[in-house]
């Protein structure tokens, strides 16, 4: 059994929000892994399915980011799994958008969603840390991730939330490796041949042919007309 956690705020004022991505991949795993409707329970939206062989539980807390724990601790302790076997989706402003890295363990670098993980269940879950950017200072941090993603980011965005959708049979049976890859062709897929030909060599312009000279035998001019016809 495993447990994954997106990490966002409740409420259609902040479901764009660059802090919901964790909703999002959530939202995109059931959708196309014919996961059922999400309902309440654990202080959250839950909805249970397969990936693969294994039995996973999609959790997305509705207490607010600052204490996500909350709700992941109460469905942890219901499905009788430890923290290694949690998986969460979140933000992360130390990567550039459209990166995603996989990890397990680890601090919260100051994500309160994390901070409140930490509490309720130690450090020792998965994390897929999406990359949204930073705005340049501190401060602007959280005014940057509450607000919504820029339209110039809905593409990247689109590729890593499939791209999570395509690997996440492969996180679920613990392989981080082959869910990145997945994610990773999707943000990066290998050029295609442009179905042109390669350009073709000029070809080199035979030589003009060379009037062979009369054969010594059978030149019969005077020594005059030999320098007449050098010189023409």
């Amino acid at each position: 059994m495993k447990l994954f956690v997106g990490l966002g705020n409740p409420g259609a004022k902040y479901a764009k929000n660059r802090h919901n991505i964790g909703f999002m991949a959530l939202d995109q795993i059931a959708s196309d892994h014919g996961f059922p409707a999400f309902r309440s329970k654990f202080q959250g939206l839950v909805s249970e399915g397969r990936l693969g062989s294994e039995r996973v539980a999609l959790l997305m807390p509705q207490t607010y980011m600052n204490k996500s724990g909350q709700s992941v601790g109460e469905a942890a302790r219901f499905y009788k799994i430890d923290a290694s076997d949690v998986v969460v989706f979140h933000d992360e402003i130390d990567l550039a958008p459209g990166k995603l890295k996989a990890k397990t363990g680890g601090g919260h670098a100051g994500h309160n969603g994390l901070r409140s993980l930490h509490q309720h269940i130690g450090p020792d879950y998965q994390r897929v840390r999406m990359g949204v950017g930073h705005p340049g200072h501190k401060d602007k941090v959280p005014g940057y991730v509450l607000h919504d993603f820029a339209r110039a980011d809905q593409d990247w965005l689109d590729d890593m939330l499939r791209g999570i959708s395509d690997g996440a049979v492969a996180l679920a049976a613990g392989d981080q490796a082959k869910f990145s890859n997945a994610v990773a062709l999707r943000l990066n897929p290998p050029r295609s041949g442009t179905g042109q030909k390669a350009p073709q060599p000029r070809k080199t312009p035979d030589p003009a042919p060379v009037k062979p000279e009369p054969a010594a035998e059978d030149d019969t001019r005077s020594a005059l007309q030999k320098l007449v016809d050098r010189f023409r």
